[in-house]
């Protein structure tokens, strides 16, 4: 059962327990920041709240995110994560600076390959909001596990956000604590470098194939 929460002005937060979405209402048209597990019943959530047509456009690729797509019809994502998607709605493309206006919030997309190849992270820089998808979170943990990840580009990618963390207020995960302040940006970033340079001790996870690893802040779960 996915719960609506009303954050900001007009602007939603839905949430299953598992992930969380956004919707934001404008005067013509909704924009949806990802549709969650195809049992997260979004569809419905957003009909509980609006009745206008909604544009829908997805962090990244993977399941949790984009498993309620087809009930859309249509929806906006990175090239890099098309070939993660089995079946549902039409793609259209997504990349770098991409504008998304609806209401009173502009959001821009901004690159961010790592967790997935085709990750993107919406910054409204008016009103200091980030919503990174699972690129950034508090303690995690962070999937980095898998063909569909790389870590050298996720730890380039936070560098890229910590260029503008000094314009960011508020940040909006998809998973575990929110909201959360800039600083997990760089947070992150210490803990995936001392993932790479191999300073992170790693537990093998009871049933998925993957390490646990933890740093000072974050938890990775890697296999390599």
């Amino acid at each position: 059962m996915t719960e609506t929460k009303l954050f900001m002005d007009h602007f939603y937060i839905l949430d299953d327990g598992r992930v969380r979405q956004f919707l934001i209402v404008g005067e013509d048209e909704a924009l949806l920041i990802d549709t969650g597990f195809p049992d997260s019943h979004v569809y419905e959530a957003v009909q509980s709240i609006t009745d206008l047509p909604v544009r829908v456009v997805l962090t990244h690729g993977d399941m949790d995110h984009a498993g309620g797509m087809k009930d859309f019809g249509k929806c906006r994502l990175h090239k890099a994560d098309w070939q993660l998607i089995k079946d549902g709605a039409e793609l259209e493309p997504l990349q770098e600076g991409d504008i998304f206006q609806c209401g009173e919030y502009c959001l821009e997309t901004l690159e961010i390959p790592g967790h997935t190849y085709g990750s993107v992270a919406f910054f409204d820089r008016e009103k200091k909001l980030l919503l990174p998808g699972d690129s950034v979170q508090k303690d995690g943990p962070i999937y980095m596990f898998g063909m569909h990840r790389n870590l050298d580009l996720y730890i380039e990618s936070q560098r890229k956000l910590c260029a503008i963390a000094d314009q960011v207020e508020t940040i909006i995960p998809c998973h575990h604590d929110y909201p959360i302040g800039p600083e997990y940006i760089e947070r992150n970033l210490e803990d995936a470098e001392a993932l790479r340079r191999g300073e992170l001790p790693g537990e093998k996870h009871p049933f998925m194939p993957c390490f646990s690893c933890k740093g000072k802040w974050t938890e990775f779960y890697y296999d390599k």
